[in-house]
C-alpha cells in the first residue's frame, strides 16, 4: 500500500516519474489528500511541468490556504508560465511563514519589474524590502589603500554568464574595446568562464578570476585585496546570491551595468547605467542608485560567434500572409503580453504567431498556455508553440517570422537584438519604466523609430496596418536584406562608443 512517506522518499531521491505515480494513486484513493496533491505538485514542479504542478498545487491550497509551502512552489510554478500577477500574490502569501519570508523576497524583488499593476513604485518599495533583508548582518571588509598615482585603473566586472555568449554581446563588445593602456582587466567570474566561442578576445594582462566555488565574503576579501578601483555588476536580479557581495564593499565605487533594467533597491550601489530612453530624468526618483547615462544605447552590441544568414520573410512565399512570432523567455507571457497578441491576431485573419521557448516543450506548458489564448479568442490552429533549441537552430526559427512582437511590461534585450540581426523588425511600444523601454532604446538607436507605438492600442492598429497592406511583402524584403548593415553602422551596435562612454563614467565616478 502506498503511504505518503513512501511517496515523499521517492521524491526525495529524485525519482520523479515514480513519485507522480505515488501521488496520484494517492490522491485516486483520497481525492481531498493535501499532502498528497501538494507532493504531486512539487514533483511536477522540479520535473518542468508548470501547468500540472499549477494545477495539483492550486487544489493543495484550495484544501489548506495556510499552506505557506505549497503557495511557494505554486508562485514558482505560476512564474514560470507567465502568470506573474498570480505569482507575486502567491509569493506574498508565502511570507506568513517566517521560514520561507526571505525567499519569498527575494523572488518579488527578482520579478517585480514584470508586473503590469505594481509600476515604479512598487518596484522600488519591493526592491528595497529585499534590500533591508539582504544588507542584515553583512559588514564592509577592509579595504587596503592604494595611492592615486597606483597607475592604470583596475576594472572588475562580475558575472556567472561569462559562458553564455547570445547573452554577452553587449558585454564583450565592451570588453574587447577597452584601452589596456589606461585600463587593467578583471574578469569575476561566478560561472562558466570567458572564452574566445563566447565572444572574448584573450588578452595576456587580463585577469580572469574563477571564484564560482567561494562564498561571496571570501570573493569580497579578496577583491578589496586586489585593489580593484570599480566594480562593475553584471547580472542584477538574474544572479541573485551573488548580490550580497556588493554590501560588503570590496571597491570604493561599485556599479550596475548591462543585466539591471530597474534599481537594486539597496545603497552600495554608486551608479547605474542606462541611457536617454530606459531611465528618463523625471524617474530618478525610483532609484537607490546614481543614474548614469551613456549616448545611444546602454545595450549596444555586436555579434561575435556563428549565427544563421538572413533569410527573406516568409509572406513572400505565404501569399502575403504574416507570421508574427516572439522567441522569449517564458516568464514574460503574462496577461498583458497575450492580450496585445491576441488582439493583433484578430485584427488580422489569416495571420499566424509562433512562439518558442524552452518550457514549451513540456505537453502540460503548451497545454496550459493554449488555454489562455483560447479565453481570448485565438484558435490553436493560429498558433505554432515550440520548446528550445540549440542556439543557432533557435535563431533559424526567426526565417519562419516576419515582424515579431515584443512583450510587456518586461520587452525584449537579448531577445530584439537577436530579432533585429536575423533581419526580423521588432514591433514594441512606448513603456512605463525601464523594463518596459530595452526593445525602444535598441530600436530607436538602429534608427527603426518607425517600429516604437506610442501604446499598446497604436501598436495593434501598426499590426493590422502591415497584415492589411500588400506592399508589406516587399518592404519586408528590402528591410531584411539591408538590416545587418544598417545596424553595424549604428549606435546600436556601436559597441566602440558604449565603450568610450562607459570607461568615462568610471574614470569620473574615481575621481
Amino acid at each position: 500500500m502506498t503511504t505518503i512517506e513512501a511517496a515523499d522518499a521517492l521524491f526525495l531521491t529524485g525519482d520523479l516519474e515514480k513519485a507522480t505515480g505515488a501521488y496520484r494513486r494517492l490522491i485516486a484513493t483520497d481525492h481531498r489528500d493535501h499532502a498528497a496533491w501538494r507532493g504531486l505538485g512539487a514533483a511536477r514542479l522540479r520535473a518542468r511541468a508548470f501547468g500540472e504542478a499549477n494545477d495539483a498545487l492550486d487544489r493543495a491550497v484550495r484544501l489548506r490556504p495556510d499552506d505557506a509551502e505549497a503557495w511557494s512552489l505554486m508562485a514558482e510554478a505560476l512564474f514560470k508560465l507567465g502568470d506573474v500577477e498570480p505569482a507575486i500574490e502567491a509569493y506574498r502569501r508565502a511570507t506568513a511563514d517566517a521560514r520561507l519570508r526571505s525567499a519569498a523576497e527575494e523572488n518579488v524583488a527578482i520579478m517585480i519589474p514584470g508586473s503590469t499593476s505594481a509600476g515604479n513604485t512598487g518596484i522600488l518599495a519591493a526592491r528595497r524590502a529585499f534590500g533591508r533583508s539582504l544588507h542584515a548582518g553583512i559588514k564592509p571588509v577592509d579595504r587596503p589603500p592604494r595611492p592615486p598615482s597606483a597607475g592604470k585603473l583596475r576594472i572588475g566586472y562580475v558575472s556567472a554568464f561569462f559562458d553564455s555568449a547570445n547573452w554577452m554581446k553587449p558585454v564583450y563588445g565592451v570588453i574587447n574595446r577597452h584601452d589596456r593602456e589606461r585600463f587593467e582587466v578583471h574578469l569575476v567570474s561566478l560561472g562558466g568562464d570567458p572564452s574566445e566561442q563566447a565572444g572574448y578576445r584573450d588578452y595576456d594582462l587580463d585577469v580572469i578570476w574563477q571564484v564560482g566555488s567561494l562564498d561571496d565574503e571570501r570573493i569580497a576579501g579578496l577583491l578589496a585585496a586586489a585593489g580593484i578601483d570599480v566594480l562593475v555588476d553584471l547580472n542584477s536580479y538574474s544572479a541573485p546570491r551573488w548580490l550580497r557581495v556588493f554590501p560588503r564593499r570590496p571597491a570604493p565605487v561599485q556599479i550596475g551595468w548591462f543585466n539591471s533594467f530597474a534599481t537594486y533597491g539597496f545603497d552600495c550601489f554608486d551608479g547605474i547605467v542606462g541611457d536617454d530612453v530606459v531611465i528618463p530624468i523625471e524617474e530618478e526618483g525610483y532609484f537607490t542608485e546614481r543614474v548614469l547615462r551613456v549616448p545611444g544605447t546602454y545595450l549596444a552590441f555586436e555579434v561575435l560567434y556563428a549565427v544563421p544568414d538572413v533569410a527573406p520573410p516568409p509572406c513572400c512565399r505565404n501569399a502575403g500572409m504574416l507570421t508574427f512570432g516572439a522567441l522569449t523567455s517564458s516568464y514574460k507571457l503574462n496577461d498583458a503580453t497575450l492580450g496585445v497578441w491576441a488582439r493583433v491576431l484578430r485584427s488580422a485573419p489569416g495571420s499566424r504567431m509562433l512562439i518558442r521557448t524552452s518550457t514549451l516543450a513540456e505537453p502540460s506548458n503548451r497545454t496550459h498556455l493554449l488555454a489562455r489564448f483560447a479565453a481570448l479568442g485565438i484558435a490553436p490552429e493560429r498558433l505554432d508553440l515550440e520548446g528550445g533549441a540549440a542556439h543557432f537552430e533557435f535563431l533559424q526559427s526567426y526565417d519562419r517570422i516576419d515582424v515579431a512582437l515584443d512583450m510587456f511590461p518586461y520587452s525584449g534585450g537579448t531577445t530584439t537584438s537577436e530579432a533585429l540581426w536575423q533581419g526580423v523588425p521588432v514591433l514594441t511600444c512606448a513603456g512605463d519604466r525601464w523594463v518596459a523601454r530595452t526593445s525602444e532604446s535598441l530600436l530607436r538607436a538602429a534608427g527603426l523609430d518607425a517600429w516604437v507605438a506610442a501604446d499598446r492600442d497604436d501598436l495593434v492598429v501598426k499590426a493590422s496596418a502591415l497584415a492589411r497592406d500588400p506592399g508589406t511583402p516587399a518592404a519586408l524584403a528590402a528591410l531584411r536584406t539591408g538590416m545587418r548593415a544598417r545596424l553595424a553602422t549604428s549606435a546600436a551596435c556601436d559597441t566602440a562608443g558604449l565603450c568610450r562612454a562607459l570607461e568615462q563614467i568610471y574614470r569620473q565616478a574615481v575621481g
